[in-house]
């Protein structure tokens, strides 16, 4: 008995009977691991095209939010610009109503240099360069013409005159009516005599 101990039992060969139904079983397994794996690489390219349809369409609203954020600011912009614009031309409409005071008190002031109502005087200077100063502060000035180079971009010219001398032929020798600027724009023309 001590002998039967000692002998290692070997591993008996199976037979081909043994073997047909393992193998048939590994064939099994194979096929529905196949299976499986076929499964996944579909599930892995469904995916794969979701992912790029999804990225597809990032792409696309992110263009779309870049388009609306610039139609945005260039809404924005304009009407900024619009707004200033209303702003500037109803303030050059009442700045040029303004005109015929202004006119009204050169007028004035020319007629009472010749009087002799020191108090009149000084009250219309007063009041024209008080309105004068405020109207200088929102971008009104004068546009100087009395012996100036006769210019269609600032002046009228209301009447032509023989020049009394060589020098003033073109020049403008008169001002009927003062013209000013708003901002570097004309906002009336000086309508002038010149010189022939």
């Amino acid at each position: 008995m001590a002998e039967d101990k000692d002998k290692v039992q070997e591993p008996q060969a199976e037979t081909p009977e043994q073997q047909a139904p393992k193998a048939e079983e590994n064939k099994k397994k194979q096929k529905k691991e196949e299976r499986k794996a076929d499964e996944l690489r579909k599930q892995l390219a469904e995916l794969s095209d979701n992912l790029a349809k999804e990225k597809e369409n990032v792409a696309k609203e992110k263009e779309s939010y870049l388009r609306l954020m610039a139609e945005f600011e260039t809404f924005r912009r304009r009407s900024a610009e619009d707004r200033l614009n209303l702003i500037a031309s109803a303030s050059a409409k009442t700045i040029e109503g303004l005109l015929p005071v202004l006119d009204d008190c050169e007028r004035a002031m020319e007629m009472l240099s010749k009087s002799s109502d020191d108090a009149a005087k000084e009250g219309t200077a007063l009041i024209y360069n008080k309105l004068m100063d405020y109207l200088k502060t929102q971008g009104l000035a004068r546009i100087e013409a009395k012996g100036e180079v006769f210019d269609t971009d600032f002046h009228e010219a209301v009447t032509q005159f023989p020049a009394p001398s060589e020098e003033l032929k073109g020049k403008v020798i008169d001002v009927v009516q003062t013209g000013y600027t708003l901002g570097g724009k004309v906002l009336r023309y000086a309508k002038v005599v010149v010189g022939v």
